[in-house]
């Protein structure tokens, strides 16, 4: 997954060294807490040298952790030797203070959390980079017109910027969602053994948790709750469910028989290794797909809730993997839609050919009320325009030459509708009379 598309940044939040550094930063703020506390018997000036000497190197832990079984105790015996490193003989290892009275989860469960508000953090911005392109193509492409579809049929017309906006409020409250679930999930926990602050006073985790920007759980059980995550786990599929929805409109405007979009194509782009004439939607096709991994790992998230009794490990293994492919592929999706949708080729004149591909039978809908408006009964206007839509119907589905679905009611004898009427209400921004509401609403949509 990771080419020209993909933000490093993302990859490198889930990556040891980061997690690393977290584990670091939370060991030293945990000894400066106690020194401050000034309980447990370490002084502000061991606090400071373990500030200034605390560090690690992966390659050195993981040959540690060969051996221990264990990536924190490895990586506290790493850091450990770096702090004792330059203290002079006879003299008390400052490392004796590090990890004081914490468990692993402590450590683990606290700085998950915050990485997953850095990558949520990354998301964030992601999703208003594409709501801002997707709200300026709207206002863009405001006066395009197109014809609109439900069911994959032919429906009324409508305006493409329609579609750019509609997409545009979706990832508002995709962003809206995603800041909860940021919210919902920065907490951090260093309360011991099984959440009772046995050996820990409750500063260290409050001290810790201010310095990182965290509020403390209120009551953990040696690990955060699994609630957290999967909240955000879900806010992550349905954001990936908004991205996949953007992807499979533009993959079907891109088939060779609408043609009214096409992904940006460059040059020297091949699309098919038999078939030179090829411009494949590949990009929203691979959008389409991460999608399902995305919603696939929040089940995975769902069932890390259920642990047993206080705390198992059963989750650890499962949310490593998931977490990291989940926010590393939705971040690769966000840059694929941003290049695409920000370079959208868009055909108008394809569009204004869809629109009268059924000559005239999209404008049913305004005949009949127009019938009736003329003081006949619904059943027999219905009666009328289904006549002649069907005639019409007929004569496109064997695309062959015939009247229009207009000028068949005009010769319809009883059709009591005049030439004049029929030419109105066959004008398709008769039906957009009331769309300066839409783009009214979406002029105030912000993404701040």
């Amino acid at each position: 997954m990771i080419d020209r598309y993909t933000r490093p940044e993302m990859g490198h939040i889930f990556s040891l060294e980061n997690k690393y550094a977290i584990w670091q930063e939370i060991e030293v703020l945990a000894c400066e807490a106690e020194a401050e506390l000034g309980k447990s018997g370490i002084t502000k000036e061991e606090a400071k040298w373990i500030r200034e000497h605390a560090a690690f190197n992966k390659e050195e832990v993981d040959k540690i952790e060969a051996v221990t079984n264990h990536d924190v105790i490895a990586f506290l015996t790493n850091m450990g030797s770096y702090i004792d490193k330059d203290v002079p003989e006879g003299q008390p290892k400052p490392s004796r203070w590090v990890h004081y009275g914490m468990t692993s989860s402590d450590l683990g469960d606290t700085a998950l959390c915050y990485q997953l508000t850095q990558a949520t953090d990354l998301l964030i911005e992601d999703c208003q980079r594409l709501g801002e392109i997707c709200k300026r193509r709207a206002f863009e492409e405001r006066n395009t017109l197109c014809v609109g579809r439900t069911h994959g049929i032919h429906a009324e017309p409508m305006t493409f910027g329609m579609k750019f906006g509609s997409w545009a409020w979706e990832l508002k409250r995709d962003l809206d969602r995603l800041r909860d679930a940021r919210k919902n999930v920065a907490f951090g926990a260093i309360s011991g053994a099984v959440g009772t602050y046995s050996s820990i006073d409750p500063f260290v985790e409050q001290y810790v948790c201010e310095h990182l920007g965290l509020q403390g759980d209120p009551l953990s059980t040696q690990v955060i709750s699994r609630d957290h995550h999967a909240y955000l786990a879900g806010v992550l599929a349905t954001t990936a469910a908004t991205c996949e929805r953007i992807a499979t409109e533009i993959r079907n405007l891109q088939r060779t028989d609408t043609l009214e979009v096409e992904e940006p194509f460059k040059k020297g782009q091949k699309g098919s290794s038999a078939m030179p004439h090829k411009r494949n939607p590949i990009t929203m096709e691979k959008v389409c797909g991460l999608s399902r991994v995305v919603k696939a790992n929040a089940q995975v998230a769902f069932d890390n809730v259920a642990l047993w009794h206080e705390r198992d490990i059963s989750h650890s293994s499962a949310e490593r993997v998931a977490q990291a492919d989940s926010f590393i592929a939705l971040d690769h999706m966000f840059q694929c839609l941003i290049r695409v949708v920000d370079g959208l080729i868009l055909y108008p004149e394809s569009m204004k050919a869809n629109l009268n591909r059924t000559r005239g039978l999209i404008y049913s809908s305004k005949v009949l009320l127009a019938l009736v408006d003329t003081g006949i009964t619904r059943e027999q206007a219905y009666a009328i325009v289904q006549r002649d839509a069907m005639a019409t119907w007929h004569d496109v589905q064997q695309v062959k030459p015939g009247p229009t679905f207009e000028e068949r009611l005009e010769a319809d004898p009883e059709c009591t509708l005049t030439k004049e009427q029929l030419d109105t209400i066959f004008d398709p921004w008769d039906f957009l009379t009331r769309i300066d509401l839409v783009f009214d609403r979406l002029e105030k949509l912000s993404f701040d």
